[in-house]
């Protein structure tokens, strides 16, 4: 093996998903979607980067059904990586062994990835711990993606000088138009607040969204967002140059 392949395995990337909850709006069992998890991880793996599946309380994690291919739903029934991911025993253990935050260093990683899906509203919003570790990568240098629904974290995460990470920034997350979208779906309102309408309350920072459940990821400085679950791998690719610099 060369230099510069052992180089490359012996990077790591942290990735965060939800823990399971029930959303207070709907009733529904929640966690985290799929194709936010696995199509970066895919990106990741493929370069080579070793990757650590976390969560704020470790254990076994529940996705939201709609995102499985398998659910009767069909709604993500094209989704062929997370197809084969699920059907991995090897695979699927990492999603039901996942490493608790205060288990981690962030000295041991070379970025860290935040997964999106329903239950980041609920359990990664209010989290000290999550916004917490997200300042510390920030802060020691490294890599802070983000990703959909769990950009909610960044509408409280504040530096060690009292800032928002955010704060000068330019990000992105769930739009307005995709929650409305989303609501009209399903007949009811899915999510307790919208994230771009409370982002835009905010000063000195730049939100921006491009087309409804459309690609879209913005990298600024250490920060990479990516606005809902078509943009994991824009977003996985931006770390990923990111890191190469």
């Amino acid at each position: 093996m060369s230099a510069n392949v052992d180089t490359m395995t012996n990077r790591k990337i942290l990735m965060i998903a939800s823990n399971p909850a029930t959303s207070g709006q709907t009733g529904w069992p929640i966690g985290f979607w799929w194709s936010e998890l696995t199509h970066p991880y895919w990106e990741f793996t493929e370069r080579g980067y070793q990757v650590v599946l976390a969560s704020p309380d470790g254990g076994a994690l529940v996705a939201d059904s709609w995102s499985d291919p398998r659910d009767e739903s069909k709604y993500s029934a094209t989704d062929l990586i997370t197809l084969g991911f699920v059907n991995s025993p090897d695979h699927m253990r990492l999603v039901e062994e996942t490493l608790p935050l205060a288990e981690v260093s962030v000295d041991d990683y070379d970025a860290v990835l935040f997964v999106g899906g329903q239950g980041p509203m609920y359990t990664f919003y209010s989290d000290k711990r999550v916004h917490d570790l997200a300042a510390e990568f920030y802060e020691a240098g490294k890599i802070t993606g983000v990703i959909c629904h769990a950009t909610c974290i960044l509408l409280k995460t504040r530096l060690s000088n009292g800032e928002l990470l955010v704060a000068g920034k330019t990000w992105t997350g769930f739009a307005d138009s995709e929650e409305d979208y989303a609501d009209a779906y399903v007949g009811q309102q899915i999510q307790p607040f919208r994230i771009e309408t409370e982002a835009r309350k905010l000063p000195d920072t730049n939100f921006i969204v491009h087309g409804r459940f459309r690609p879209h990821a913005v990298r600024d400085g250490l920060l990479v967002t990516g606005q809902q679950q078509y943009s994991g791998v824009a977003a996985a690719r931006l770390v990923i140059e990111a890191l190469g610099q």
